[in-house]
């Protein structure tokens, strides 16, 4: 278990040292500062929140073991929270809401395009020491899941769960 995951750790610090440029050019400001082509659109995860309707403000973490902590929320329908998201890590991290469906078809998609540019509102790029933002409404009730999906970062188990109860 310690090889395998040494050895994700060295790939996806490979992958990170070559990425870094160019995803420091795309994302120089992060999604959170201007998303270009923002979209209210409803999600089965919920839809983008209004900053002035935040209830609850959550705290995330993500380090360079691969891990966000906490790694679990739970949140009532109709919660607009404010995702306060920081990168205590030395590498690029992303925190990207969804499904499981979803996220693990955009991780697959990401590892072949890994220099894929995102505009959606349900997920953030924070630079290595840095925080950001991610307000977003759960208008349905589910189990939904959020991740790092930057290459290697997903596969070596960068993930967590939304529990969003009625």
């Amino acid at each position: 278990m310690t090889t395998i995951f040494i050895s994700a750790l060295a790939l996806v610090t490979l992958l990170q040292a070559s990425l870094l440029n160019a995803a420091e050019h795309e994302h120089a400001t992060g999604h959170g500062g201007g998303h270009g082509t923002q979209s209210a659109e409803q999600k089965p995860w919920g839809i983008p929140g209004d900053a002035a309707k935040v209830t609850r403000t959550v705290e995330i973490r993500m380090n360079d073991q691969m891990r966000f902590v906490p790694d679990k929320v739970e949140v009532n329908e109709g919660e607009t929270v404010r995702f306060v998201l920081h990168n205590d890590g030395q590498l690029l991290h992303e925190f990207v809401l969804g499904d499981k469906t979803q996220l693990d078809e955009h991780a697959a998609m990401m590892l072949k395009q890994p220099n894929m540019a995102h505009t959606s509102m349900d997920m953030l790029h924070v630079q290595p020491g840095k925080q950001g933002e991610v307000t977003w409404t759960f208008n349905r009730a589910g189990a939904f899941d959020f991740g790092c999906l930057i290459a290697g970062h997903y596969q070596a188990g960068m993930l967590g769960k939304v529990a969003v109860a009625q």
